[in-house]
């Protein structure tokens, strides 16, 4: 058979926005540097109609699609199955079909901490880390943190009781009793090794309140935000001496999860990484 007679399989990612995705730049060359016959392309959900939608893109013959703001909770709803990091998550942004099964999956976690171990060249293990945030982003890592043994986590948020809510649900994975704590932005004392911005504060140009003094020279502040200019976050954190770093290694390593999740192969992302960092 030509491959002129191959239909190329479909994926896509839905969104509203979505115009912005870099997703199917980054997908394109996925499929390119591993060989795979398959396209990808942006599609606008209506706020009302993501089920509609992505019910519409499987019975079209769509393999798997993406899922980004404001769907992935109604992701979540729409799979009948879902990884265990999925349901830790309570987000999905990975959906893969499979006849009458819509796996639901969610890279974001495995992506941070990807692009922190393996980009950033720094270990997790037996580390501090400060989780700035409580709401769907910082819910999505929380399990593959733990999972690589940090010695503690402390997940600060404005509204208390959401961040212990966030403690009480990982109670079962958890290494040893107080390797999760909650509290507010102003309580974490002393440096962290790794602090995470998992707010949307950067979005608006703000600063969650955190004291100066849990950046040190040692300390790796990654926010989640990415874009041509540092954020709010990462300008502060370098003042105090912290190495920064953005989310677009993030972006690209959820993607090649995803991308593992329905090829079965696992692309490369340096080069692809540095590409978009010039680009920006």
């Amino acid at each position: 058979m030509s491959k002129q007679n191959i239909h190329p399989d479909q994926y896509c990612v839905f969104g509203n926005p979505v115009a912005h995705s870099k997703s199917p730049l980054i997908h394109a060359a996925f499929a390119l540097q591993t060989g795979q016959a398959m396209v990808y392309d942006r599609r606008l959900a209506p706020l009302d109609g993501f089920v509609l939608a992505a019910r519409t893109f499987a019975a079209e013959g769509g393999k798997g699609a993406n899922v980004t703001v404001p769907f992935k909770l109604d992701a979540c709803a729409l799979a009948t199955e879902l990884t265990p990091r999925a349901q830790a998550a309570g987000a999905v942004n990975t959906l893969r079909f499979d006849n009458e099964t819509i796996l639901g999956d969610n890279t974001d976690g495995a992506g941070l901490v990807a692009d922190i171990v393996r980009n950033a060249g720094v270990s997790v293990a037996g580390k501090r880390i400060l989780l700035l945030g409580a709401g769907g982003a910082a819910r999505g890592v929380v399990l593959p943190l733990l999972e690589h043994g940090p010695q503690e986590m402390f997940i600060a948020n404005r509204t208390v009781a959401t961040a212990e809510a966030l403690v009480a649900q990982f109670a079962d994975a958890l290494a040893h009793p107080g390797q999760l704590r909650a509290g507010s932005f102003a309580q974490p004392d002393g440096q962290f090794d790794i602090v995470i911005n998992a707010t949307s504060a950067s979005l608006a140009g703000d600063l969650p309140p955190v004291p100066p003094g849990i950046f040190g020279s040692h300390t790796l502040a990654l926010d989640m935000m990415y874009g041509a200019q540092p954020t709010v976050f990462m300008d502060f954190a370098a003042q105090h001496g912290a190495q920064v770093r953005d989310g677009l290694g993030m972006l690209v390593e959820q993607a090649a999860e995803a991308f593992y999740v329905w090829r079965g192969v696992r692309p490369q992302t340096q080069d692809l990484l540095a590409q978009l960092r010039s680009a920006l």
